[in-house]
């Protein structure tokens, strides 16, 4: 079970990438924001409470392990951030790339109490906390977005 978890924490290896793991993840995480739309927006959200949950567990088992606080290979927070940024959006490319964006700055320059929660909330939790936040803060961003304008493009409906 702890290797599975520490598998987890680096979303199966994806966290190794020489260059930006973070960005990287995000962008690994796109087509499961789609399946999971697909199965619609019961099994979405329990998904991404689940993989919160487990994601903590993942985090303190690398951590633990490892040594350290928040290793920048844990990433299963961006994959979860990545999900509540994009929980109830239409799932057009103008919305993937918004929420990207939005999500990706918001985690990388932690503004607002981001940037506290990451300093001060200790292991697993802390890693997931300001990924959370940041998921949190760019879909309201975007739910303000998708109720008053146009921005985020026509919903595409699968047959």
């Amino acid at each position: 079970m702890r290797n599975f978890l520490k598998k987890l924490a680096t979303f199966f290896g994806v966290g190794l990438s020489p260059k930006a793991p973070g960005t990287v993840a995000t962008v690994v995480t796109i087509p499961l924001v789609l399946l999971l739309n697909l199965a619609g927006p019961v099994v979405y959200m329990i998904a991404t409470v689940v993989l919160f949950a487990v994601g903590i567990l993942a985090a303190q088992a690398y951590e633990t392990d490892m040594g350290g606080h928040d290793h920048s290979e844990i990433v299963i927070d961006e994959v979860v951030g990545f999900l509540i940024t994009m929980v109830w959006m239409p799932m057009t490319w103008q919305a993937i790339l918004i929420g990207f964006v939005l999500f990706r700055l918001l985690d990388i320059t932690k503004p607002l109490f981001i940037g506290y929660l990451d300093k001060k909330i200790q292991g697993g939790l802390g890693v997931m906390a300001d990924d959370v936040a940041a998921g949190i803060v760019a879909s309201l961003i975007m739910q303000l977005l998708f109720t008053h304008t146009n921005w985020l493009g026509s919903q595409i409906v699968v047959p």
